[in-house]
């Protein structure tokens, strides 16, 4: 969802216009923002938590020229999903054209090993019919090349 379509959605199910709606999700948008800036928390029950996160100085790599580059101290804004909104998005699969979700887990998973009606056989690729090559007893030797053990055995 985009920040113009949850716009036409607040403005839908508030029965505002969408002027209106669009300044009531920007002060939304906007106050989270001031928070954070201030280094507060935000929490939204059965959402989420939004957090400031610290981050100490390093010595980072260029990974273009390999030299090493100081990477200074930084805050950056961490969301962590609250209990019932996993729940929900794990409950309900995504519609089709899109990522699917995983299925919830109301069966166990049957355990790996014999219980297993079918063993698992890795996928081998047909062998290639190739004409018949006449086998070699022994290895050629060239003179005044060492032999292919590499003891000296001059041929």
């Amino acid at each position: 969802m985009t920040k113009s379509e949850l716009i036409d959605a607040v403005a839908q199910r508030t029965k505002i216009t969408k002027s209106r709606a669009e300044q009531v999700v920007n002060c939304v948008f906007d106050s989270m923002v001031t928070s954070l800036e201030r280094g507060e928390g935000i929490e939204i029950r059965g959402f989420g938590s939004f957090t400031v996160r610290n981050y100490k100085s390093y010595s980072g790599r260029n990974p273009r020229t390999g030299h090493t580059v100081p990477v200074p101290p930084k805050r950056l804004p961490f969301f962590k999903v609250g209990k019932e909104l996993k729940e929900l998005v794990n409950a309900n699969p995504a519609p089709i054209g899109t990522a699917a979700a995983p299925a919830p887990a109301t069966e166990p998973e049957p355990a790996p090993g014999p219980a297993l009606e079918t063993p698992y056989t890795p996928y081998a690729p047909p062998a290639p019919a190739a004409e018949a090559e006449p086998e070699v007893t022994e290895a050629p030797t060239t003179p005044g090349w060492p032999s292919p053990s590499g003891f000296g055995e001059d041929g």
